[in-house]
C-alpha cells in the first residue's frame, strides 16, 4: 500500500497558518480583508474584478440605468441584490463597509447611518405611537436626552429607565428594551443573556444593545440573544476621531428590511468618504482594542507591571 501523503487544501493551510500566527484571537487578519474573508475565496475575483485591495470611494449620486426602473449592477454584493440608482438608497462604498461590519459583529445584516444618534433614531422608528420601551438607568447622555425630550413628547412613546440586573418592569405595550453594557461613561455591566431570556418570552419585544464601548472585538451581543446591535462608529470602530457615523446590525431579515426602508426614507446616510474612513478604521480595531485592554490591565492593577 502506498504511503503517499495527500496534498493539503491550500485554503485550509492558509487558514490554519493565520490561526496560529494571529495574536488577536482569530480576528486580526479577517479585519484587514473584510468582507472578502482573507481575499482568497474562489468568487473573490467576481466580486472585485479590478483586484483593488482597498474599497474605492464612489462619490456618484446617481447611477446610469439601462431602462427606467432598471437598476445597475444588482449582481454586486455591495448592492445586496438591489443594484444602484441613487446614492441615498445604495452606494458601493457604503455597502462594502456595511458588509464588513456585519461580518465583524457575526451578523447577517448591517445598516449604516450618519451618526450613532441617527442609528438610535432608526431603531426607535420601529415603534408606534402608544408603545412602551424600557431603557437601562445608566445610559449615554445623548441617548437619554433624545428619549426624554424628543421620543416621549413628540412620538407618544412612553419610556421607563430601570436597573436591568433586577426585576424588569415589562408592560403589555413594551416593544423595545434598550441596553448599554458596558455603559457610557460609568461602565455599568448587565448580563445580556439574562435580559434576552425575558425578552424572548414576550411577543414582539425587541432587545437592542448599544455595543459601542466593547466593540465587536470584545463582545458580539447577537450571540447572547440580542435582536439588534447599535454602534457609534465615531468611537472605537472609526478609531481616528475623523468620522461621525452609526450602524445597526441584526440577524433578523424582517428587522433588516424595515431598517433599510427607514434608512432610505429618512435619509440619514453617511457619505461615501466617511464610509471609506470607517472601513479603514475597522482594519486596525483589533490592534487598538488589545492595546486598550493591556493598558487597563496594568493601570488598574499596578502590581501586574512586574509580571
Amino acid at each position: 500500500m502506498s504511503n503517499v501523503t495527500a496534498t493539503p487544501n491550500t485554503e485550509n493551510v492558509l487558514e490554519e497558518a493565520i490561526r496560529k500566527a494571529d495574536p488577536y484571537r482569530g480576528k486580526g487578519t479577517p479585519y484587514l480583508h473584510l468582507p472578502s474573508e482573507y481575499g482568497f475565496k474562489k468568487d473573490h475575483i467576481k466580486q472585485n474584478p479590478t483586484g483593488a485591495v482597498v474599497v474605492p470611494i464612489s462619490l456618484a449620486t446617481t447611477f446610469q440605468q439601462a431602462a427606467p426602473g432598471q437598476t445597475t449592477a444588482p449582481e454586486d454584493p455591495n448592492s445586496f441584490g438591489m443594484g444602484y440608482e441613487y446614492s441615498r438608497t445604495g452606494n458601493p462604498t457604503r455597502g462594502a463597509f456595511e458588509r464588513a461590519l456585519a461580518t465583524a459583529e457575526n451578523a447577517k445584516f448591517c445598516v449604516a447611518f450618519a451618526s450613532g444618534s441617527a442609528a438610535t433614531s432608526a431603531v426607535v422608528h420601529l415603534l408606534n405611537h402608544g408603545d412602551h420601551m424600557l431603557c437601562v438607568d445608566d445610559v449615554y447622555g445623548g441617548t437619554q436626552r433624545y428619549f426624554n425630550h424628543i421620543v416621549h413628547p413628540s412620538n407618544g412613546i412612553r419610556i421607563d429607565f430601570c436597573d436591568m440586573s433586577g426585576d424588569i418592569p415589562f408592560e403589555d405595550e413594551t416593544k423595545l428594551i434598550w441596553l448599554e453594557t458596558p455603559t457610557n461613561p460609568t461602565l455599568k455591566i448587565t448580563d445580556i443573556s439574562r435580559v434576552a431570556s425575558f425578552t424572548k418570552a414576550r411577543k414582539n419585544c425587541i432587545l437592542a444593545i448599544d455595543n459601542t464601548f466593547c466593540s465587536p472585538y470584545f463582545q458580539t451581543p447577537l450571540e447572547n440573544g440580542a435582536d439588534l446591535v447599535v454602534h457609534s462608529v465615531t468611537k472605537y470602530i472609526g478609531g481616528h476621531s475623523d468620522v461621525v457615523m452609526g450602524v445597526v446590525c441584526t440577524n433578523s431579515e424582517d428587522l433588516y428590511t424595515r431598517l433599510r426602508f427607514i434608512q432610505n426614507g429618512i435619509g440619514a446616510v453617511p457619505s461615501p468618504f466617511d464610509c471609506f474612513l470607517a472601513h479603514r478604521g475597522l482594519k486596525t480595531l483589533h490592534v487598538r482594542m488589545e492595546a486598550a485592554a493591556r493598558y487597563e490591565y496594568y493601570f488598574s492593577w499596578p502590581s501586574n507591571i512586574s509580571t
